[in-house]
């Protein structure tokens, strides 16, 4: 079982149920649009650990905020960086939830760091790199909804691929971040 399948199992009942609630969406459809979102998140979060400095960055910062933090619109800013009004959009029309998406998205981020933190608790640098290294490996390729929305966050130069440009874009933003 994955991150995304392990987080989705304990969100079942009650917290979907009061999800929906808080959307004003049926809980069928919050279901549905959590299988989608969080294979999303987990791949983003690994391909953020996947950078340079990228695991210190994330245990040191991210899971301690996350773990403490209710700003999910801050976190959520921090996973997804500029490519957060694409994924919002494709996953609201994929999903059926629209606008409603972003909602969840930003309930959804302090829940999924926190969640990733107590998974890290005991790990190393390099095995909470490689345990989210495998999330990213397990969302479907491009013909998918998370796989192009995925591409679509690694794609920094929009040339619909992945290449060195892109690796070098994303390395100068981690490096002005700075």
């Amino acid at each position: 079982m994955n991150l995304s399948e392990e987080l989705l199992a304990q969100l079942q009942g009650a917290p979907v149920q009061q999800m929906a609630q808080q959307l004003g969406a049926g809980t069928e459809q919050v279901q549905s649009a959590l299988g989608q979102v969080l294979p999303v998140l987990f791949g983003a979060l690994g391909h953020n650990a996947a950078q340079p400095q990228g695991v210190a960055d994330l245990l040191g910062g991210w899971l301690g905020a996350g773990a403490g933090s209710n700003d999910g619109a801050a976190l959520l800013g921090q996973i997804l960086g500029g490519a957060r009004g694409q994924v919002e959009s494709q996953l609201g029309q994929a999903s059926g939830l629209g606008d409603k998406i972003g909602p969840l998205l930003t309930m959804l981020a302090p829940l999924v760091l926190q969640f990733l933190s107590q998974r890290a608790g005991n790990l190393d640098a390099a095995s909470v790199g490689q345990l989210l290294g495998q999330e990213t490996a397990r969302v479907p390729q491009p013909g998918g909804l998370a796989g192009g929305l995925l591409g679509g966050l690694l794609d920094q130069n929009g040339d619909g691929k992945l290449d060195a440009g892109d690796l070098f874009k994303l390395g100068a933003g981690l490096f002005s971040k700075r």
